[in-house]
């Protein structure tokens, strides 16, 4: 319960949050947490953009990492040197497609804690009166079933935990496969799409009430990338050109990319060093025979 005292501050908004769906709007509390879960995922909006914009300039400049990891692969600290200073020159955040993930997690450790009392005292105060300290679930009842979920105070059970588990993992692996790009790791690749089967022994421990929140958030994320991708990808600047610092190979004349743009004397021009050549010696001329035969 360490993080539930933490945290209280965060479950008492969202507790206020749901009272005023449920109270003044006239929601049910299932629909309340719903309205809850777009409502901050609305308000994270800002940092989806910016993990949007971050991965898909990843994807933009991998050809030009994958230069940079072959120049320096024997050299593994100069290697992290010049790939900070690729992201620092081109404004590369690689830390900012993780912000939305971990803004969302006190989200649902707020979530996990708050079906088991902070609404148990709310959704059937007669069972919990304010105040006991370990409210039990409601119960099958008008105010605390939602949809299919008779109690969503209370772990699912039955044909309900199936249908939930099936919603859970199916939202999860499609909104894990419209997060990936063209560059994501395989090894990456496997883990988003093992991960949702990973979380299912523990679904049977959660209330129904956070399962709610995770299809709906994963609802959200399908409908999210799909405007992030026709919208805000369109306006996305050029992937960027290497210099020969940044880890183009060496000429094979001068080493080092000289041949190109670099000092030396490769970088002369071939028109230029055919000017100082020396003219070619004249031809000599055969002389004329003027005899006749005989």
């Amino acid at each position: 319960m360490i993080y539930a005292n933490v945290l209280q501050p965060l479950i008492d908004v969202f507790e206020g949050v749901l009272k005023f769906f449920h109270d003044s709007i006239g929601f049910g509390w299932g629909t309340a947490i719903i309205a809850l879960t777009v409502t901050i995922r609305a308000a994270l909006l800002p940092l989806a953009v910016k993990q949007f914009r971050s991965m898909q300039a990843l994807q933009r400049i991998a050809p030009q990492l994958k230069q940079l990891q072959e120049k320096y692969k024997e050299d593994k600290q100069r290697l992290q040197q010049e790939t900070m200073k690729f992201y620092q020159e081109h404004k590369v955040n690689p830390f900012a497609s993780c912000l939305p993930l971990l803004a969302q997690l006190p989200v649902f450790i707020s979530l996990f804690y708050m079906p088991r009392k902070d609404l148990r005292h709310d959704i059937c105060p007669d069972i919990n009166p304010a105040g006991t300290p370990n409210p039990k679930p409601c119960g099958a009842s008008s105010a605390s079933e939602f949809w299919f979920i008779p109690d969503i105070t209370d772990k699912a059970t039955g044909a309900v935990l199936v249908a939930l588990i099936v919603m859970y993992v199916g939202s999860q692996l499609v909104s894990s496969l419209l997060m990936m790009t063209a560059t994501t790791d395989k090894n990456q690749r496997t883990i988003m799409l093992v991960l949702p089967f990973l979380f299912v022994p523990f679904v049977f421990s959660f209330p129904a009430g956070l399962l709610v929140y995770w299809i709906t958030t994963n609802v959200w994320t399908i409908g999210q990338q799909q405007f992030l991708r026709r919208v805000v990808g369109k306006n996305l600047p050029p992937a960027p050109q290497l210099t020969p610092d940044d880890g183009s190979k060496p000429s094979p004349r001068g080493g080092g990319g000289a041949g190109r743009n670099g000092g030396g004397e490769d970088k002369e021009p071939v028109a230029a060093r055919a000017a100082k050549a020396p003219p070619p010696p004249p031809r000599a001329r055969k002389k004329k025979k003027t005899g006749r035969r005989r």
